[in-house]
């Protein structure tokens, strides 16, 4: 564009962003805060203070505890909502559709569906999903706000911090309108932006902001781009309304709030507490190594023969001149580190360290590890419910929508496959059911083998422990049918290995009392298998006389 055209694109696409962005930014601002305290006690780098730049200096906490605490939760987190070799996916059929498949093809079904998953996973590998992931769970940890964006094209994902974005939601918590704030030199931005921010051959050396808007509108998401309060040429566009490449995520839902809470915040006494009494504890520990030797002003030991004098010399004194300076503290850093260990113990337990769970003792069980370790899973069960939702199933259909557009994927018909979540709380659920089986049996082991057959229904048990560890036991174990017809195939083998020895028994007569034996067993036969044991010793008898 010349210098014509774009006076006339700027007099016609005057924009409005940066106004909203900053009137919603006075909401924003006091979880922006509590966001940057939550930070400074844990990572500071996480959130940094407000004008910071890459030479910004960040405080250092005088405990790491808040550090280890978040980077472990956030591992767990990870391995819980993107476990490494298997789908947390799977994509399931309507039931309609389900009942319109016939039974012999529903294996084929499966096996395919099986397939888009693992091209999904690959996908999810390829891009490298998993290194944004971590660093957008510990900026949900402990600001609580984090928004992702999944760009089109090979490009990686895109973490936003809560100082980059503002989001607007209603009551029920869905969200309205979410606008960016991104500042690019304008090197990066195409030739047609620079004109508008710049018309001279020299773009300059400052730094644009460049906002985004993506608001609902209607059954569809709208997005649009502003730069220097114009809007950006060919930036408008529109997403499905469940396949929104912008994932708004909150650690805690709160009604009627635009932004959630971060977990370090529930904390921030403990963490307060344990900052402050770790920076006593160092700056006493300072002052008490300090090495001071006092001598009597009129005593008879000089100052220069003590300072000067090597280790081992023979010095003119008096001990009782010299005396070291000591600080009579001890019994009030031995209460103050009881004070911390009692913080640090409850700081472990709420972020699932891996001390809150062994407890001290010479000898600790398996089992009772494996319990500690359940209960404080389960402690954070609510974390999975809101991130299942939020993250996990957007990403899903986002994904799965690109491969179909892509071709990596067939086109189904609508909403007749549905991706369901198998981590998190359903993870979480099964695993306490499969303890449960798992301490069912042993309780019951003791009655003996006879009795366990007798009383348990071994089939139901298999299913439920499939179940459980969340394998689809269709066509692995076998149903009754099958069963049953087993049944009968080993009783007429054994019927006829019966008629083969009764048989042989007549024709030979080497046993002795064969024929009586033969005769009672006879009795039982029905008169099918009594003609056919004759025909067959007539033939054998036959046979014999004519060798």
């Amino acid at each position: 564009m010349d210098k014509v055209e774009v006076n006339e694109y700027k007099s016609r696409n005057q924009g409005t962003l940066a106004a909203l962005y900053n009137n919603c930014a006075s909401t924003r601002d006091p979880f922006l805060q509590r966001a940057r305290a939550s930070s400074e006690l844990t990572i500071p780098m996480l959130m940094p203070p407000e004008g910071h730049t890459q030479s910004t200096i960040y405080s250092t906490p005088y405990q790491s505890i808040g550090a280890r605490a978040v980077n472990n939760l956030a591992s767990k987190l990870l391995l819980a909502l993107l476990p490494p070799n298997s789908p947390f996916f799977r994509l399931v059929i309507d039931d309609f559709d389900i009942a319109e498949i016939a039974e012999s093809q529903r294996g084929k079904v499966e096996e395919a569906l099986g397939s888009i998953e693992r091209s999904a996973m690959q996908e999810i590998e390829t891009k490298a999903v998993r290194v944004p992931v971590y660093e957008g769970l510990k900026q949900l940890i402990v600001t609580g706000n984090v928004l992702l964006h999944f760009p089109k094209g090979d490009d990686n994902m895109r973490v936003f911090r809560l100082d980059r974005y503002v989001v607007k939601r209603d009551a029920m918590g869905n969200i309205l309108e979410i606008v960016t704030k991104e500042s690019l030199s304008p090197k990066m931005l195409p030739s047609s932006v620079q004109m508008l921010v710049s018309p001279q051959e020299d773009y300059g050396t400052k730094d644009y902001d460049l906002y985004t808007c993506v608001k609902l509108d209607g059954n569809k998401w709208s997005t649009y781009q502003e730069i220097e309060g114009f809007e950006v040429p060919e930036s408008r566009g529109t997403y499905p309304i469940d396949k929104n490449p912008y994932l708004a995520l909150r650690f805690s839902k709160i009604d009627g709030e635009d932004y959630g809470r971060g977990y370090v915040e529930e904390y921030i006494g403990d963490l307060k507490s344990l900052e402050g009494l770790s920076k006593a504890i160092v700056q006493g520990s300072a002052a008490a190594a300090k090495l001071l030797f006092l001598v009597k002003p009129n005593g008879t030991t000089k100052l220069r023969s003590l300072a000067e004098s090597p280790s081992g010399a023979i010095v003119q004194g008096d001990a009782n001149d010299v005396s070291v300076l000591q600080m009579e503290k001890f019994n009030d850093f031995r209460v103050t580190l009881e004070t911390m260990k009692t913080i640090t113990e409850r700081l472990s337990y709420a972020f699932l360290l891996n001390s809150a769970v062994q407890r001290q003792a010479e000898r600790v069980t398996a089992e009772e590890v494996r319990y500690m370790a359940s209960e404080l899973e389960g402690q954070i069960g609510n974390i999975y419910s809101i991130l299942s939702v939020e993250f996990q199933l957007p990403m899903v259909k986002i994904l799965l929508n690109r491969m179909e557009q892509s071709g990596k994927m067939p086109k189904f018909p609508k909403d007749s496959i549905k991706p369901q979540i198998i981590t998190g709380v359903e993870a979480l659920g099964r695993g306490q059911d499969l303890n449960k089986l798992g301490q069912f049996m042993q309780h019951i082991s003791p009655l003996g083998e006879e009795v366990i057959l007798r009383e348990l229904n071994i089939g139901d048990y298999i299913s439920r422990l499939g179940a459980s560890l969340g394998i689809d036991t269709n066509g692995l174990v076998k149903t009754d049918e099958q069963k049953q017809q087993e049944m009968q195939q080993r009783e007429q083998q054994k019927q006829q290995m019966m008629q083969q020895d009764m048989m042989k028994n007549v024709v030979e007569g080497s046993a002795p009392g064969a024929l009586k034996s033969v005769m009672d067993g006879m009795q039982n036969m029905p008169p099918e298998a009594m003609e056919q044991i004759q025909q067959q010793a007539q033939q054998m008898a036959q046979q014999q006389q004519a060798n």
